[in-house]
Protein backbone atom coordinates (compact mmCIF):
# COMPACT_ATOMS: atom_id res chain seq x y z
CA UNK A 1 0.00 0.00 0.00
CA UNK A 2 1.63 3.23 -1.15
CA UNK A 3 -0.27 5.20 1.50
CA UNK A 4 1.71 3.43 4.23
CA UNK A 5 5.14 4.51 3.00
CA UNK A 6 7.43 5.64 5.78
CA UNK A 7 8.80 9.14 5.18
CA UNK A 8 11.65 10.76 7.11
CA UNK A 9 12.99 14.29 6.65
CA UNK A 10 16.66 15.18 7.05
CA UNK A 11 18.25 18.64 7.21
CA UNK A 12 22.01 18.10 6.99
CA UNK A 13 24.20 21.20 7.57
CA UNK A 14 27.50 21.33 5.68
CA UNK A 15 30.36 23.75 6.37
CA UNK A 16 30.51 25.31 2.88
CA UNK A 17 28.44 28.30 1.82
CA UNK A 18 30.69 30.05 -0.70
CA UNK A 19 32.15 27.69 -3.30
CA UNK A 20 29.36 26.87 -5.77
CA UNK A 21 31.20 23.93 -7.30
CA UNK A 22 31.64 22.25 -3.91
CA UNK A 23 28.01 23.00 -2.98
CA UNK A 24 26.74 21.39 -6.21
CA UNK A 25 28.94 18.33 -5.64
CA UNK A 26 27.31 17.78 -2.25
CA UNK A 27 23.75 18.54 -3.35
CA UNK A 28 24.01 16.30 -6.44
CA UNK A 29 24.02 13.27 -4.13
CA UNK A 30 20.31 13.94 -3.47
CA UNK A 31 19.24 14.53 -7.08
CA UNK A 32 17.57 11.94 -9.30
CA UNK A 33 17.36 9.28 -6.61
CA UNK A 34 14.39 6.93 -6.45
CA UNK A 35 12.58 7.27 -3.10
CA UNK A 36 14.34 10.55 -2.21
CA UNK A 37 13.21 14.12 -2.86
CA UNK A 38 15.45 17.17 -2.56
CA UNK A 39 13.09 19.88 -1.25
CA UNK A 40 15.43 22.80 -0.72
CA UNK A 41 19.02 23.91 -0.22
CA UNK A 42 20.26 27.26 1.00
CA UNK A 43 23.79 28.57 1.10
CA UNK A 44 24.95 31.45 3.28
CA UNK A 45 28.23 33.27 2.65
CA UNK A 46 28.44 34.95 6.07
CA UNK A 47 27.65 31.75 7.97
CA UNK A 48 29.71 29.82 5.34
CA UNK A 49 27.16 27.04 5.60
CA UNK A 50 24.90 24.95 3.39
CA UNK A 51 21.55 23.71 4.72
CA UNK A 52 19.88 20.96 2.68
CA UNK A 53 16.29 19.77 3.22
CA UNK A 54 15.51 16.32 1.88
CA UNK A 55 12.76 13.74 2.46
CA UNK A 56 12.63 10.08 1.59
CA UNK A 57 11.91 6.52 2.47
CA UNK A 58 14.41 5.27 5.06
CA UNK A 59 16.67 3.04 2.92
CA UNK A 60 17.06 5.31 -0.15
CA UNK A 61 17.46 8.33 2.13
CA UNK A 62 20.27 6.60 4.05
CA UNK A 63 22.12 5.74 0.81
CA UNK A 64 21.83 9.32 -0.53
CA UNK A 65 22.97 10.80 2.78
CA UNK A 66 26.00 8.53 3.05
CA UNK A 67 26.98 9.54 -0.50
CA UNK A 68 26.52 13.27 0.30
CA UNK A 69 28.58 12.97 3.47
CA UNK A 70 31.35 11.29 1.49
CA UNK A 71 31.32 14.16 -1.04
CA UNK A 72 31.49 16.73 1.76
CA UNK A 73 34.48 14.97 3.34
CA UNK A 74 36.25 15.06 -0.05
CA UNK A 75 35.66 18.75 -0.82
CA UNK A 76 35.66 20.50 2.60
CA UNK A 77 38.82 21.13 4.62
CA UNK A 78 37.91 22.38 8.10
CA UNK A 79 41.47 23.61 8.69
CA UNK A 80 40.71 26.41 6.20
CA UNK A 81 37.08 27.03 7.17
CA UNK A 82 36.02 30.41 8.55
CA UNK A 83 32.41 31.43 9.14
CA UNK A 84 30.05 33.24 11.49
CA UNK A 85 28.10 30.12 12.44
CA UNK A 86 29.50 27.80 15.15
CA UNK A 87 30.74 24.56 13.55
CA UNK A 88 32.75 21.48 14.43
CA UNK A 89 32.89 19.49 11.20
CA UNK A 90 32.53 19.39 7.41
CA UNK A 91 29.16 17.74 8.03
CA UNK A 92 28.29 19.72 11.12
CA UNK A 93 24.98 18.13 12.02
CA UNK A 94 22.53 15.62 10.50
CA UNK A 95 19.06 15.79 12.07
CA UNK A 96 16.20 13.40 11.28
CA UNK A 97 12.55 14.36 11.64
CA UNK A 98 9.70 11.81 11.52
CA UNK A 99 7.21 12.97 8.87
CA UNK A 100 4.81 10.19 7.87
CA UNK A 101 4.07 6.72 9.33
CA UNK A 102 7.26 7.01 11.41
CA UNK A 103 7.37 7.31 15.20
CA UNK A 104 10.06 9.29 17.04
CA UNK A 105 11.41 5.97 18.38
CA UNK A 106 11.82 4.71 14.78
CA UNK A 107 13.53 7.96 13.78
CA UNK A 108 15.93 7.54 16.71
CA UNK A 109 16.71 3.97 15.66
CA UNK A 110 17.25 5.10 12.05
CA UNK A 111 19.56 7.96 13.11
CA UNK A 112 21.74 5.60 15.14
CA UNK A 113 22.05 3.19 12.19
CA UNK A 114 23.12 6.04 9.88
CA UNK A 115 25.59 7.33 12.49
CA UNK A 116 27.18 3.89 12.85
CA UNK A 117 27.48 3.33 9.08
CA UNK A 118 28.94 6.79 8.43
CA UNK A 119 31.50 6.46 11.22
CA UNK A 120 32.67 3.07 9.92
CA UNK A 121 32.74 4.03 6.23
CA UNK A 122 34.59 7.34 6.64
CA UNK A 123 36.45 6.80 9.93
CA UNK A 124 34.51 9.77 11.27
CA UNK A 125 33.74 10.43 14.96
CA UNK A 126 29.98 10.85 15.47
CA UNK A 127 28.06 12.17 18.49
CA UNK A 128 24.38 11.34 19.02
CA UNK A 129 22.26 14.32 20.12
CA UNK A 130 18.66 15.37 20.92
CA UNK A 131 16.23 12.41 21.07
CA UNK A 132 18.97 10.00 19.90
CA UNK A 133 21.40 10.89 22.69
CA UNK A 134 22.43 7.90 24.81
CA UNK A 135 23.94 10.24 27.43
CA UNK A 136 21.70 13.05 28.74
CA UNK A 137 24.53 15.62 28.72
CA UNK A 138 24.71 15.21 24.93
CA UNK A 139 21.10 16.09 24.17
CA UNK A 140 21.96 19.73 23.53
CA UNK A 141 23.93 20.23 20.31
CA UNK A 142 25.51 23.44 21.66
CA UNK A 143 27.21 21.46 24.46
CA UNK A 144 28.72 18.99 21.98
CA UNK A 145 29.83 21.78 19.65
CA UNK A 146 31.39 23.94 22.40
CA UNK A 147 34.96 24.82 21.46
CA UNK A 148 34.15 24.22 17.79
CA UNK A 149 36.51 22.54 15.30
CA UNK A 150 39.59 24.30 16.67
CA UNK A 151 39.23 22.85 20.19
CA UNK A 152 37.73 19.50 19.21
CA UNK A 153 41.06 17.63 18.76
CA UNK A 154 41.74 18.00 22.51
CA UNK A 155 38.12 17.82 23.70
CA UNK A 156 37.47 14.46 22.02
CA UNK A 157 40.35 12.85 23.95
CA UNK A 158 38.62 13.53 27.29
CA UNK A 159 36.84 10.40 28.55
CA UNK A 160 33.49 12.22 28.89
CA UNK A 161 33.68 13.31 25.23
CA UNK A 162 34.44 9.95 23.69
CA UNK A 163 32.29 9.82 20.51
CA UNK A 164 29.28 7.48 20.37
CA UNK A 165 30.68 6.01 17.15
CA UNK A 166 34.03 6.15 15.40
CA UNK A 167 37.57 6.92 16.57
CA UNK A 168 38.45 8.98 19.62
CA UNK A 169 40.28 11.50 17.46
CA UNK A 170 38.97 14.04 14.98
CA UNK A 171 38.99 13.41 11.25
CA UNK A 172 41.97 15.59 10.20
CA UNK A 173 40.00 17.61 7.62
CA UNK A 174 36.34 16.82 8.39
CA UNK A 175 36.36 17.18 12.19
CA UNK A 176 33.37 15.52 13.88
CA UNK A 177 29.65 15.17 13.18
CA UNK A 178 26.47 15.13 15.29
CA UNK A 179 23.52 12.94 14.27
CA UNK A 180 20.11 12.75 15.93
CA UNK A 181 16.34 12.66 15.68
CA UNK A 182 14.33 15.72 16.74
CA UNK A 183 11.10 17.66 16.41
CA UNK A 184 10.70 19.97 13.35
CA UNK A 185 12.95 22.95 14.03
CA UNK A 186 12.51 26.44 12.61
CA UNK A 187 15.73 28.32 11.81
CA UNK A 188 14.55 31.90 12.32
CA UNK A 189 16.84 34.93 12.05
CA UNK A 190 15.98 38.53 12.93
CA UNK A 191 18.04 41.36 11.38
CA UNK A 192 18.86 44.61 13.24
CA UNK A 193 19.78 48.07 11.88
CA UNK A 194 23.19 48.17 13.56
CA UNK A 195 26.62 46.67 12.85
CA UNK A 196 27.37 46.26 16.56
CA UNK A 197 27.77 42.54 17.23
CA UNK A 198 27.85 43.09 21.02
CA UNK A 199 24.24 44.34 20.85
CA UNK A 200 23.11 41.27 18.86
CA UNK A 201 24.87 38.94 21.32
CA UNK A 202 23.33 40.72 24.30
CA UNK A 203 19.82 40.46 22.79
CA UNK A 204 20.43 36.78 21.92
CA UNK A 205 21.32 36.18 25.58
CA UNK A 206 18.00 37.68 26.70
CA UNK A 207 16.02 35.61 24.19
CA UNK A 208 17.61 32.15 24.42
CA UNK A 209 16.44 29.71 27.06
CA UNK A 210 19.87 28.71 28.39
CA UNK A 211 20.47 32.23 29.76
CA UNK A 212 16.97 32.88 31.09
CA UNK A 213 14.98 33.58 27.92
CA UNK A 214 12.27 31.72 26.04
CA UNK A 215 11.84 27.94 26.28
CA UNK A 216 12.67 26.04 23.05
CA UNK A 217 14.76 28.95 21.75
CA UNK A 218 18.50 28.89 21.03
CA UNK A 219 20.18 32.07 19.84
CA UNK A 220 23.46 33.77 18.96
CA UNK A 221 24.48 37.11 17.48
CA UNK A 222 25.84 36.98 13.93
CA UNK A 223 27.51 39.62 11.77
CA UNK A 224 26.23 40.05 8.19
CA UNK A 225 29.37 41.71 6.85
CA UNK A 226 28.15 42.24 3.27
CA UNK A 227 25.06 44.11 4.48
CA UNK A 228 26.81 45.96 7.31
CA UNK A 229 24.28 44.76 9.89
CA UNK A 230 23.93 42.10 12.59
CA UNK A 231 21.27 39.51 13.30
CA UNK A 232 19.96 37.40 16.15
CA UNK A 233 20.16 33.90 14.67
CA UNK A 234 17.82 31.44 16.36
CA UNK A 235 16.77 27.83 16.32
CA UNK A 236 13.19 27.45 17.56
CA UNK A 237 13.23 23.82 18.65
CA UNK A 238 9.48 23.47 19.31
CA UNK A 239 7.38 26.14 17.58
CA UNK A 240 4.19 24.62 19.08
CA UNK A 241 5.35 25.65 22.57
CA UNK A 242 7.23 28.89 21.78
CA UNK A 243 5.76 30.65 18.75
CA UNK A 244 7.92 32.67 16.32
CA UNK A 245 6.07 35.91 17.11
CA UNK A 246 7.13 35.61 20.75
CA UNK A 247 10.85 35.65 19.95
CA UNK A 248 10.31 38.40 17.33
CA UNK A 249 8.48 40.64 19.81
CA UNK A 250 11.00 40.01 22.59
CA UNK A 251 13.88 40.96 20.27
CA UNK A 252 11.99 44.16 19.36
CA UNK A 253 11.57 45.03 23.06
CA UNK A 254 15.24 44.33 23.91
CA UNK A 255 16.51 46.20 20.81
CA UNK A 256 14.63 49.33 21.94
CA UNK A 257 17.07 49.68 24.86
CA UNK A 258 19.85 50.35 22.36
CA UNK A 259 17.78 52.54 20.02
CA UNK A 260 17.97 49.72 17.48
CA UNK A 261 15.18 48.50 15.18
CA UNK A 262 14.33 45.24 13.43
CA UNK A 263 14.81 45.62 9.67
CA UNK A 264 13.60 42.19 8.62
CA UNK A 265 13.74 38.51 9.37
CA UNK A 266 14.41 35.29 7.47
CA UNK A 267 13.61 31.62 7.68
CA UNK A 268 16.34 29.20 6.64
CA UNK A 269 15.15 26.01 4.97
CA UNK A 270 11.53 24.89 5.18
CA UNK A 271 8.97 25.72 7.83
CA UNK A 272 5.75 23.97 8.93
CA UNK A 273 2.68 25.96 7.82
CA UNK A 274 1.34 25.98 11.38
CA UNK A 275 4.35 28.01 12.60
CA UNK A 276 3.52 30.82 10.16
CA UNK A 277 -0.26 30.60 10.66
CA UNK A 278 0.19 31.06 14.44
CA UNK A 279 2.22 34.20 13.79
CA UNK A 280 -0.26 35.58 11.24
CA UNK A 281 -3.16 34.94 13.64
CA UNK A 282 -1.31 36.81 16.40
CA UNK A 283 -0.35 39.88 14.36
CA UNK A 284 -3.72 40.13 12.58
CA UNK A 285 -5.70 39.43 15.74
CA UNK A 286 -7.84 36.79 13.98
CA UNK A 287 -10.39 35.33 16.39
CA UNK A 288 -11.22 31.61 16.66
CA UNK A 289 -9.03 30.70 13.69
CA UNK A 290 -8.41 27.04 12.88
CA UNK A 291 -6.00 25.28 10.50
CA UNK A 292 -9.11 23.87 8.80
CA UNK A 293 -9.64 27.36 7.33
CA UNK A 294 -6.37 27.13 5.37
CA UNK A 295 -7.17 26.40 1.72
CA UNK A 296 -4.07 24.27 1.11
CA UNK A 297 -4.79 22.13 4.16
CA UNK A 298 -8.28 21.32 2.86
CA UNK A 299 -6.99 20.58 -0.65
CA UNK A 300 -4.41 18.11 0.71
CA UNK A 301 -6.92 16.17 2.81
Amino acid sequence: MSGMKKIIESVPNFSEGRNLEKIETIVNSFRGKEGVKLLDYQKDKDHNRLVVTVVGEPDPLKIALIEALGSAIEVIDMRKHKGQHPRMGAIDVVPFIPVKNVSMAEAVDFSRKVAKEVSEKYNLPVFLYEESAIRPERRNLADIRKGQFEAMADKIKQPEWKPDFGPQEIHPTAGVTAVGARMPLVAFNVNLDTNNLTIANDIAKKVRYISGGLPYCKGIGVELKERGIVQVSMNMTDYTKTALYRSFELIKIEAKKYGVNIVGSEIIGLVPMEALIDTAVYFLGIENFSMEQVLEVRIME
